[in-house]
């Protein structure tokens, strides 16, 4: 048995030693809204990568693209070192002179929403974009179409838009307004890996969409994302702003995949200037490791498993809490969908007596994990204080997330008897507040 195969074996038990889990004590047990959900085979995959002492992006990268451009029925999957990286990447490879007419140039209009993560806003202002606000839907706290319709102008080049904690936003609708006025289309799908619209893939209908592997995702691989495109331009684009700007499509370790390195003509470069070494995009350096991306191969290997057991506790909970609608408005996936929800939204109804403050506190006494909707109007946030927003129209349900909406976990590492303990908890907290 080679030295190799003794170290994986020996993962077994280390597995075993190390990660055990623990039965749950209801108010003493931790339940976080998300976390990674790992077995001996993930650390087995990692360790395997690492004895090959290939320390930047390798074969497990090459393989991961292959399996998740394959799960989602998309032409080309281009790994990046996180989500935000992902969405940077996006929206940095469009302003790029090779797409002619179509390039986003500084100014220029991108419609999004200010209910949302700061990092589906960021790389439109970090392009020197101009991020136009709409406001979203309530109960599926997703974009709302006939306000996007309405915010585009002759500046309107492009739609960033997220899918709302696995929730999607209505394809169809924002797919046919960005045919219908020729914009780019971006979905961001850090939160929606799985969720299917119209029985397709979300991440099959932009132009280019984007996916996070942070251990609080659907998969993990510690830090890690995806740009993904059916465009084989764009793909190249893509590479290139990962790459750090150069011309050359080349995996690391290779030379000559265009066949013509040392033949290539460029303006103010001597002829057949080496590829490798042409920049035609003022990029970045923001590959995977081999290691992160050897765990994303594994994980791959579960994922069908993971966005089963969302649905199942995203249902089981709905439906424990179902009988507290008089104080609480319960999320409602988007018409013609298959969410793989990443968390489950409520918000306060207006015949609530108490605070979103108040129950967030009590359950986290419970030792129950909640979070806010993201920066909920992140145009109040303070990092953005000095950004001059163009004037627009007011966001009443933006500004209704900021003050009443909050989420809970449904990622796979709960368990059903931790929802009915959730479902006990905020019956008691409503319970101390009507008696």
């Amino acid at each position: 048995m080679s030295s190799r195969q003794q170290i994986l074996n020996l993962i077994d038990s280390h597995f075993s030693e190390s990660f055990l889990s623990k039965p749950f004590i209801p108010g003493q047990s931790k339940i976080p809204v998300s976390g990674r959900v790992f077995d001996q085979d993930d650390i087995k995959f990692l360790v395997d990568a690492s004895l090959d002492f290939w320390l930047t992006t390798g074969r497990y990268a090459k393989e991961f693209e292959k399996i998740f451009s394959d799960f989602l029925g998309i032409r080309f999957a281009n790994l990046v070192n996180s989500g935000s990286s992902a969405n940077l990447v996006a929206i940095s490879s469009l302003t790029s002179p090779k797409l002619g007419n179509k390039r986003l140039k500084p100014g220029d209009e991108v419609i999004t929403v200010a209910a949302g993560f700061p990092t589906t806003l960021n790389p439109i202002i970090q392009n020197n974009l101009v991020p136009i606000f709409i406001d979203v839907l309530p109960q599926t706290y997703n974009a709302d179409p006939n306000e996007i319709e309405k915010a585009v102008t002759k500046k309107t080049k492009a739609i960033f838009l997220a899918h709302t904690l696995g929730n999607p936003f209505q394809v169809s609708q924002i797919r046919a307004i960005a045919d219908k006025y020729n914009l780019w289309l971006i979905e961001d799908c850090c939160d929606a890996l799985g969720s299917k619209y119209d029985n397709q893939m979300v991440g099959t209908f932009g132009d280019i969409s984007t996916f996070s592997f942070y251990p609080a995702h659907h998969i993990t691989m510690g830090e890690g994302g995806c740009v993904c495109t059916d465009d084989s331009r764009l793909s190249k684009i893509i590479i290139s702003f990962r790459d750090w700007g150069r011309d050359c499509w080349c995996q690391p370790g290779d030379n000559d995949t265009c066949g013509k390195r040392f033949n290539w003509e460029f303006d103010n470069l001597p002829h057949g200037y080496d590829h490798k070494y042409v920049y035609s995009h003022i990029g970045y350096n923001l590959k995977v490791t081999d290691m992160q991306a050897a765990i994303g191969v594994s994980q791959m290997r579960k994922i069908s498993d993971f966005i089963k057991k969302r649905q199942e506790n995203f249902t089981h909970l709905k439906k424990g809490l179902s009988g507290l609608q008089d104080y609480f408005h319960l999320p409602e996936q988007t018409f013609n969908s298959e969410p793989s929800w990443f968390g489950f939204p409520i918000a306060l109804s207006q015949n609530s007596n108490f605070t979103r403050r108040e129950i967030q506190v009590f359950l986290s006494q419970k030792k129950i994990d909640t979070r806010l909707l993201f920066g909920g109007n992140l145009a109040q946030q303070p990092a953005y204080r000095d950004v001059l927003f163009k004037p627009r129209r007011d966001l009443p349900i933006t500004n209704f997330i900021m003050e009443k909406v909050f989420w809970l976990g449904v990622y796979p590492g709960i368990t059903f008897e931790m929802i009915d303990y959730i479902i006990e908890s905020i019956e008691t907290f409503i319970y101390s507040k009507t008696k």
